[in-house]
């Protein structure tokens, strides 16, 4: 049998819990491997963390100056010379999201096609790993460092994940402080023609605040899977906190789609996170027509406004966390400093990008704690893709989605 197939089989036979287990078992057996380790990245993105039985039990690796640090940022295989033979570090990602690194030693004498071979078997393990966090916490554990607080528990669940590629398009976003987040959040959902991406920012503090921003994503859900239009999905969860709140509590919210067979961009700005794009090597503020906040009165109506995104667009989201950011002679860190980063940041891909100005940021406070949480999304706009279909297009041809 070929070895491949033995070992997929191997991994989807095995409990969600004994992926690793059955793996190393089948590296073992059919590449005499001396040693298979998962490291998963922590919340913070700055170490990895073996996968073990019992969490929080081995000391981490450092994500900067490590071979497998080199990996999961690279996203590219690395090696090292260690006294069994070489041991590999191969990313663990699955569309475009990065979950960790598969470390894997074998005997010196191996030739190329082998550890291609073994970067087939890290993408198929992320895939499982993906599926089994619906029935283990294993990997969960695994990608803490420490205790997360109520609110970033919260948070975290509620995320789509922390990068997504297509060819149409490529982002990341990152929460901070990873540990204890309250009411910022993301999400994004692509369908054939379409990338919906929601930026929210909920007033208040610890749990609170995490509740009424798990009201606000949901509900922002609810209506694009009834396939409303954006304005009306804005207008459905404004009235859904208000009914919640009675106007003493609201979500900021920067609502925008994708229409990924022309570029054109539909944008929802209710008291928004601020958006920053990056074109032809210029970074320019992207203003809009600020509306009410979601949930501030009763039946408010939302207007659609539209831009044009280009090839080679990148967009930047940031929430009011990071402008709060003060240096140390109390100087905010405001527009300059943020375009400055932004164009800093420009030969990053856009999963990168967030890690990269939140690392700056925690340069500013010195290693102080943030006042604040702050949010960081980025998104690569590659061109538009006409196989895609527009909305409109599809509609009309009666191949709307069922």
């Amino acid at each position: 049998m070929d070895r491949f197939l033995a070992v997929e089989r191997i991994l989807r036979g095995v409990q969600p819990h004994q992926l690793l287990d059955g793996l190393r078992s089948a590296l073992e057996e059919h590449f005499a491997a001396s040693a298979v380790d998962l490291l998963m990245a922590d919340y913070s993105l700055t170490e990895l963390r073996r996968v073990t039985v019992l969490p929080y039990t081995t000391d981490p690796v450092a994500m900067a100056g490590t071979p497998a640090g080199e990996a999961f940022t690279s996203q590219g295989a690395t090696f090292e010379a260690v006294e069994e033979g070489i041991r590999a570090h191969l990313p663990v990602s699955v569309r475009g999201d990065r979950l960790g690194v598969l470390a894997v030693t074998l005997p010196e004498d191996q030739e190329p096609p082998v550890w291609a071979e073994l970067g087939r078997f890290a993408e198929a393990l992320a895939h499982e790993v993906f599926v089994a966090d619906r029935d283990t916490d294993l990997y969960v554990q695994a990608r803490r460092s420490s205790r997360l607080t109520l609110a970033a528990e919260m948070q975290w669940q509620l995320l789509p994940g922390r990068a997504c590629a297509r060819p149409e398009f490529a982002m990341g976003g990152q929460l901070e402080p990873a540990y204890a987040i309250y009411g910022d959040c993301f999400d994004w959902s692509a369908s054939a023609h379409k990338l919906t991406v929601a930026l929210i920012n909920g007033m208040g503090e610890g749990a609170s605040a995490a509740l009424l921003t798990n009201l606000a994503v949901n509900a922002l859900r609810n209506a694009r899977r009834a396939g409303i239009p954006l304005d009306a999905q804005a207008e459905l969860a404004d009235q859904a906190i208000y009914a919640q709140h009675v106007g003493e509590q609201h979500v900021a919210a920067l609502l925008l789609e994708f229409d990924l067979a022309t570029g054109e961009i539909d944008a929802v700005d209710a008291g928004s996170p601020r958006l920053w794009r990056l074109r032809d090597g210029k970074t320019e503020r992207v203003h809009f027509d600020e509306q009410l906040p979601l949930g501030t009165f009763e039946d408010t109506t939302y207007t659609l406004e539209r831009l044009q995104a280009l090839a080679g667009d990148r967009f930047v989201f940031v929430s009011d966390g990071v402008y709060d950011v003060t240096g140390p002679h109390g100087e905010p860190y405001g527009d300059h400093a943020l375009a400055r980063a932004v164009a800093a940041t420009a030969d990053l891909p856009a999963a990168h990008v967030p890690g990269a100005v939140l690392e700056e940021l925690r340069d500013r406070r010195e290693g102080g704690l943030a006042t604040d949480d702050a949010m960081i999304v980025c998104l690569d706009w590659f061109g538009p893709n006409p196989s895609s279909g527009s909305a409109s297009d599809i509609a009309s041809a009666g191949l709307g989605t069922r």
